[in-house]
This record gives C-alpha cells, structure tokens and sequence, in this order.
C-alpha cells in the first residue's frame, strides 16, 4: 500500500548497484520502494529478507502494470538498458538509468525523445555528478577561481572486476566522462583512444582516452581493470590555479595548489622569451558528506515534483555514449582521431 504524499518506486536489478538504490530510495522521505524485480532466486530471496513489505518478482511486467508505481530504476548491464528504460516510459513512468544510459547514441536519442513525448523525467545515474567533490570543484571552475582551464587529467585503476559485456572504456572512463562534462560545461571536438586486452575472448582491460576540445582545453583518462593498486585521482589545471581530487581519501578529496606559469611580459624578454612559476599557499575546502546516491536519490524526486530539472538528464546521457562511441571507433583504428560532429 503506498503511503500518502509519497512516490512509488520500482527498481529493476539487484546485482551489484541494485541494492543501494533500493535502500536509498528506501530510506527517502517522500519515496517508498513497492517493487524489486530481479531474475535469480537468490536475490529475490535476499531481498524479502530485508525488506518485507516490498514486492518481489521476476517479472518486470508487474512494474510496468502497477499504477501505484510512478518511477523505475533500472540497475541492470547496459545491454538491457535500452529494453527496460524504453518500456517504463511507454508505461508513463520517469525513468532513473543505470550509467551509461544505453549502449548507442541512437537508443539514447531515442529514450530522450519518448520522455519529451510524454513529459516524463529520464535521469541517468552519474553517481559522481552528485558527490560533495564534485560539486565543489564544478563551483571552483564556474567561478573561475581556477582561470581558463588548461587541461583534465584523470587516473581511473584497480584489479577487476572485469566485465563480460563491456570494456574498460564503458566500465571506468564513463565516471569521468560523466564528471568531465558537468564540470567544464564544454562539447568536445574529437576524441582519440587506445586500448588492449590482455586476457583471451575479454574485451579491453587497460585503455587511453584523449579528449579535444576548442582551443587549447584538452582532456585526458587512463583507466585499467589489472592495476595492484586502486588510483582515483584527477588533476585540473587552470590558469590561475589547479586541483587535485583523489576519491580514495576517506576525508580531504580535494586540494586546491595556488600554483601555475606564465611567460614573461617584460622588456628584457622580448628576445627571449621566459617563463615565470607562481607558488602559492594549498587549501582543502569543506566538503558536503552526505552519500552522493542520497542526494541524487532526492533530486530525482524533485524533478519528478518539477521542482528541478535532471543535472544528469538523457541529453547528459547521450554526450557521454557519443564520446564513448567514438572512443571505440578510434580504438580499433589504433588511436585515430574520431570527430564529434
């Protein structure tokens, strides 16, 4: 029975994410979690065990049928993305995707259209985008503390998990595309990327992905499935100072460097050109600590309230496929610039 004044919820998938989002939303003022449908028995099992009062199937039809249910999430492999996000929308309910949105451009058009359509909400889970780092650098940037923006260097690496379905493009690189692209605000140009496997019949597990932007921005994520150690770390540089973001600190993720260089605007350099370096004071600034999936969780019910519009909407979804698209391209032509027209 749904309660009053609340939205229902439906989630799909209860592997490896499916579980935060059902206790997320669970756990939501304003949210109540109706169904989970989830295909394997044991799962299904789990999820009567710590959650009673919720309905558990393995048919995602009784989603759709329910009308108590106004929202579905979708936490299931990219592949079934497309399937599922599309017949929730048919059904009229807002859509809440598992990242990447689909697994072509052309799906995501075509979610982002049929949302239009029915002036449903259509999100994207880019988990990142709602983080209290993030944010705060999304602020550093917009203010334009930093100065023009130089470049965006990204180190995503660990040991596993290695995916079946994708490779380690559309496994890792898609947190930093996402974050890339609600921090700088700015379309890419071209993207050139390179990759290997190192493992028969899998798809690549170590990859280099260049981004070019206009002008002189250009971006950089190296992202690998067989590192011996978990890195998380981002480097942006601007022209009047830089930040290093490193995600596996429990606490000071971010550090703003008063540092930079510049060529000499002096007489004497007029034959020859010097550069000049600026050393300055670092500081860490305060961060927001509550749990990014949370905060996301409630800013999808306050589009849904059309209290907000999605900072991680379809369209935020498509840009990031489109790159991930031509990234693939490029990587089996060993690094050959693809343009993003």
């Amino acid at each position: 029975m749904l309660k009053p004044n609340t939205i229902g919820i439906g989630v799909v998938g209860y592997g490896y994410w499916g579980p935060n989002v059902v206790r997320n939303f669970s756990e939501l003022e304003g949210a109540q979690v109706l169904a989970v449908c989830d295909m394997s028995p044991a799962r299904q099992k789990a999820v009567s065990a710590k959650y009673p009062g919720v309905e558990v199937t393995g048919d995602f039809t009784r989603l759709l049928n329910n009308p108590a249910i106004a929202a579905i999430c979708v936490a299931t492999p990219v592949r079934t993305h497309f399937k599922l996000a599309k017949a929730a929308l048919e059904a009229g309910k807002h859509v809440f995707v598992e990242k990447p949105i689909t697994e072509t451009a052309a799906e995501a058009r075509e979610l982002i259209e049929l949302a239009r359509q029915r002036g449903l909400v259509l999100m994207v889970d880019h988990t990142f985008v709602y983080t209290g780092a993030v944010r705060k650098i999304k602020e550093l940037v917009t203010s334009g503390e930093l100065g023009e923006i130089y470049y965006y260097d990204s180190v995503r690496v660990n040991l596993g998990l290695f995916q079946h379905d994708v490779d380690v493009l559309w496994d890792l690189a898609i947190h930093d595309l996402a974050i890339m692209e609600y921090v700088l605000g700015r379309e890419p140009r071209a993207v050139s990327a390179t990759g290997i496997s190192h493992l028969p019949g899998k798809p690549e597990n170590i990859a280099y992905l260049t981004i070019f932007f206009e002008g002189s921005l250009i971006g950089h994520v190296h992202v690998n499935w067989l590192s011996p150690l978990k890195i998380r770390s981002t480097l942006i540089g601007g022209s009047k100072k830089m930040v290093f973001y490193d995600d596996t600190q429990p606490s000071e993720k971010i550090k703003v460097y008063d540092k930079g260089a510049s060529l000499s605007d002096t007489p004497e350099s007029k034959h020859q050109l010097m550069v000049s370096y600026r050393t300055g004071d670092a500081w860490i600034p305060k961060l927001e600590t509550t749990e990014a999936l949370t905060v996301e969780a409630r800013h999808f019910l306050d589009c849904i309230a059309g209290k907000a519009s999605p900072l991680s909407g379809g369209e935020a979804g498509l840009r990031t496929v489109r790159i991930l698209e031509a990234a693939t391209q490029s990587m089996k032509q060993r690094g050959q610039p693809v343009e993003l027209t």
